[in-house]
């Protein structure tokens, strides 16, 4: 078998049983939850790979920056990146960076603005998609824009494994191509000890960047390699997040701050 790509990884476990929970969020504003199975998150990333390819006019290899924290937008916005061959950017914390189309959430988009993107998104973080507030006129609003694209993508050629999928940041270690993604992803996984029985727990917070997922996305590809579930719980007070992690019968758990109480033993640290 050649080597694999990220999209490889994705369309194994969408396969494997679509109806499943992949991803369930938590709204840090309104504690509202929402669960997305593997095939209706599949179907956000046909749609927004189509729009990235037809109405944003990505090629395999340009940079999409994404000033975004966790959510599970976010993770769409990086499956649809590997989808089409596209170069990921993952802004720090508060950042915007360059590239040929820029997302970002609301309180970024006006900045994107500024990087000389040649097409800027913006996204509102809805827990249910809606559109955003304020969207300014010379942005696109995602949520808008992206039901009008179809429900499958095909591209027009083989996403190629050597094609750098994530850039590295600047001044910092060079980036990783596809199939550099998936064997970390492989790796991780089996170090982890996961199994599509598990569930993975990751606690965010708003002021976090997509960085946070590792510098080889692993606390998301590990997962979708195998098949297992995330949660995406906000940082909060402890006994709410006891609480949630009991409910959503979490085995795994990435993110928590050193120190925080009321975490149950029985789960397994991802580090």
């Amino acid at each position: 078998m050649g080597a694999e790509t990220p999209v490889d990884l994705w369309r194994s476990a969408v396969a494997a049983d679509p109806a499943r929970p992949f991803v369930t969020a938590y709204d840090p504003d309104t504690g509202g939850r929402v669960e997305l199975s593997f095939a209706t998150v599949d179907n956000w990333v046909a749609k927004t790979a189509n729009m990235l390819v037809d109405g944003l006019g990505v090629e395999p290899g340009d940079r999409v920056a994404l000033a975004l924290p966790p959510h599970w937008q976010s993770l769409v916005w990086l499956l649809a990146c590997f989808s089409t061959g596209a170069t990921a950017v993952l802004g720090e914390a508060g950042e915007v960076p360059e590239g040929d189309v820029a997302v970002a959430d609301p309180a970024r988009v006006s900045a994107a603005l500024d990087t000389g993107a040649r097409e800027v998104v913006g996204t509102s973080l809805h827990p249910l998609g809606a559109p955003m507030a304020d969207c300014p006129p010379t942005a696109l609003d995602y949520t808008v824009e992206v039901r009008g694209y179809g429900d499958r993508f095909f591209p027009a050629a083989p996403v190629d494994p050597d094609t750098l999928a994530l850039a590295g940041p600047p001044g910092g270690p060079e980036g990783r191509t596809g199939a550099q993604l998936v064997d970390a992803a492989r790796r991780r996984l089996a170090g982890w000890g996961l199994t599509s029985a598990d569930r993975v727990a990751m606690i965010t917070s708003a002021r976090d960047s997509l960085t946070v997922l590792g510098s080889d996305l692993s606390l998301l590809l590990g997962p979708v390699a195998g098949a297992v579930p995330l949660v995406l719980i906000p940082d909060g007070e402890s006994t709410t997040l006891q609480a949630r992690l009991g409910m959503e019968r979490a085995t795994a758990i990435a993110g928590a701050r050193p120190g925080t109480p009321a975490i149950a033993e029985s789960l397994k640290p991802l580090t």
